[in-house]
């Protein structure tokens, strides 16, 4: 496996971090600020640098490049597998009446099972529920290992981009299959946040949007523990996410709300709250983040027989927020336990995609870092 990797900053022409040289089909991974993605020249712009390639674009809250975090940018990594091979199929959540989980049977639907190691997601993350994009698309997918994120805005909310092949849009969801004998793929996540505070069950909710807890309104339960910062929602949410407990389940996943309805007093989150659920606020610190991103970089190489030649870093915009300027302090903590030699790549999200540690299935997480380590 062979990468090539660049950035652009905005106003100012690409910047090759090595010697460009000629890949033959590469998949090319362009993660960016939402505005610079807007341009209506850049598929053409990216495909005049990659004729033989196959673009991936998608918006985020941050760049990942090497041991750097980026804004006002766009990073490139093109990647030329040497033994494997990939497709790439997408689908857009317009065409689906706004049904996540059908959008991600149909998108699961369209790969070949036999040979496929990894589906990587690159998804639009403003209208899709991430929880029901991955129980379609494991529908189709019981025995592959599922990662990738939601794609971001800043800070903004606004609107999130994707595409494959085309200048980049709303809606999109793209799935990255990888196929071959010889691809060694792992994956963790970890967060670094603690509970605090009661537990509250959810007495009210359908899908991802929360109405009650212990039988109140959970927004406005919500803005009286915010205080103050109630005033910053949704953005002042991103610093105190919930921690979700489905009921008679062990496992603890982070909900992020991505967005408030003051009329009809309700929170959206980034995946299902389930009714029955108990549900916990969080907060962490800088430190606890640049552990938790320490831990998940122990955990994806525990059971590997080879160094990555790449790490895919998503990470959550809740933890750029709480570690402000100290923000690559989470990536040097990864690199340090995956290596150096291993090309590292990826994006701020509006949510990850991952198993747990040593599981198959595939969960929504918020807050957390997730890795996929890659060789041939």
């Amino acid at each position: 496996m062979k990468t090539i990797q660049a950035i652009k900053h905005k106003d100012q022409a690409w910047k090759f971090m090595s010697e460009k040289t000629t890949f033959n089909n590469p998949l090319v991974l362009v993660f960016g600020n939402r505005f610079l993605l807007e341009s209506p020249t850049l598929y053409e712009e990216i495909k005049t640098m990659f004729p033989d390639g196959n673009i991936v674009f998608g918006s985020t809250s941050g760049e990942i490049l090497g041991e750097n975090v980026f804004d006002d940018s766009m990073v490139i990594t093109a990647i030329d597998f040497e033994n494997s091979t990939y497709v790439i199929q997408s689908e857009n959540i317009n065409n689906f009446n706004s049904d996540s989980e059908q959008l991600g049977a149909k998108l699961a639907s369209k790969f070949t099972k036999e040979g496929l190691k990894h589906l990587f997601i690159v998804s639009e993350g403003s209208l899709i529920n991430g929880s029901a994009l991955i129980k379609g698309l494991e529908q189709h997918m019981q025995t592959t290992t599922i990662t990738g994120g939601l794609c971001g805005d800043g800070a903004l909310f606004e609107k999130t981009l994707a595409s494959h092949n085309e200048n980049p849009k709303k809606g999109e969801v793209i799935a990255i299959g990888l196929y071959g004998e010889q691809l060694e793929i792992t994956c963790a996540n970890y967060g670094g946040w603690s509970a605090f505070g009661p537990e509250r069950i959810i007495s009210k909710s359908k899908d991802n949007v929360l109405y009650e807890l212990d039988g109140q309104p959970a927004l406005d339960l919500y803005k009286k523990y915010l205080g103050d910062k109630a005033n910053e929602l949704p953005q002042a949410a991103l610093l105190y996410p919930l921690s979700l407990r489905v009921k008679d389940s062990t496992e603890v996943v982070v909900r992020t709300i991505i967005n408030i309805d003051e009329k009809a007093n309700t929170m959206i989150l980034a995946g299902d709250v389930p009714e029955g659920s108990t549900v916990q606020l969080m907060m962490s610190t800088v430190d606890d983040i640049a552990e938790g991103a320490a831990k998940a970089g122990m955990y994806a190489m525990r059971s590997r027989t080879k160094k990555p030649d790449l790490a895919l870093l998503v990470s959550c915009i809740g933890r750029r927020l709480v570690m402000n300027q100290r923000t690559e302090e989470e990536i040097e903590e990864v690199i340090e336990a995956i290596g150096k030699q291993a090309a590292v790549a990826g994006f701020y999200s509006y949510g990850e995609l991952s198993p747990f540690s040593n599981q198959l299935g595939c969960k929504l997480h918020n807050q957390t870092m997730t890795l996929t380590l890659i060789s041939e």
